[in-house]
């Protein structure tokens, strides 16, 4: 087995892992269960990606965002690791090489959508393509006090049992009771190797405002703020492409982003 810090630096181009990664790297790779709570930007991808490389066989990813996973595969394959996703957002060639990948022996990450594993065939799929981790980005989905349950993320034990491989599940957003949810219904009960990552985020400041005019609010926000970057969360798409289009009148340098955008755009 490769050493971690080698193909950290060979494949993904980083010197170093951020505290609390190689640990968890290390534990996954070993094929402990592993549930890691860690901070967004705390780097969980890496914790999946690089284990499923030092591993014989498919890691498969089970993650509710398309954008997510189109962005995580093109860039896996930039870095020359075989990777491809099967979901609703794919044209059928990119499906067509998926299922080439799989049937050469070549493919090292399949991401799936969690809907996927309601299919009998995607099942049995799993079962004969040599699947030897399961790894959980978004794990608090399979919470129902969670604030994205999906249901069929409680397909995933299931899943497990048939396979009989580790798992490593990954979130950013789990207190003691969606935690304790995790635990029995990803790993059955059985306490995997839990790791808690710090959530104190110096350079991140939170304050509150009541919202009267909030396309105005946000343009006085950015005009006292001009030079600097930063990010816009919007409640749909159309909104999205709206504040775009009024910030870049106002002189910013801004730009749209969202899942129904074309690949190339994004």
């Amino acid at each position: 087995m490769s050493e971690p810090a080698t193909l950290l630096r060979a494949v993904f181009g980083f010197d170093a892992f951020r505290p609390g990664q190689e640990e968890i790297v290390r534990a996954v790779a070993t094929g402990q269960d592993v549930l890691a709570i860690m901070p967004t930007g705390g780097g969980k991808s890496l914790c999946y990606q690089l284990p499923a490389l030092m591993r014989d066989g498919v890691t498969v990813v089970i993650s509710p965002l398309i954008a997510l996973m189109r962005d995580q595969v093109r860039a896996l394959r930039a870095a020359g690791v075989e990777a491809g996703a099967l979901n609703s957002g794919n044209t059928e060639e990119e499906t067509e090489e998926v299922w080439n990948a799989i049937g050469a022996g070549r493919l090292k990450l399949l991401y799936l959508a969690p809907e996927r594993l309601a299919s009998v065939g995607a099942r049995d799929m799993l079962q004969r393509v040599g699947v030897s981790l399961i790894a959980v980005d978004e794990a608090h989905c399979v919470s129902q006090w969670g604030h994205d349950f999906r249901p069929d993320y409680l397909r995933i034990g299931e899943l497990r049992a048939a396979l009989d491989v580790p798992v490593a599940a990954f979130t950013a957003t789990a207190d003691a009771e969606t935690q304790a949810e995790i635990v029995e219904k990803l790993f059955d009960g059985e306490q995997p190797h839990t790791f808690l990552r710090g959530f104190d985020r110096p350079n991140i400041h939170l304050a509150f405002g009541a919202k009267t005019s909030p396309r105005q609010q946000i343009l006085s926000f950015a005009a006292a703020r001009k030079g600097q970057s930063g990010i816009v969360y919007c409640g749909t798409r159309a909104k999205t492409e709206a504040l775009s289009e009024a910030l870049a009148k106002e002189g910013h340098n801004a730009c749209h982003y969202h899942g129904g955008m074309e690949a190339e755009d994004r």
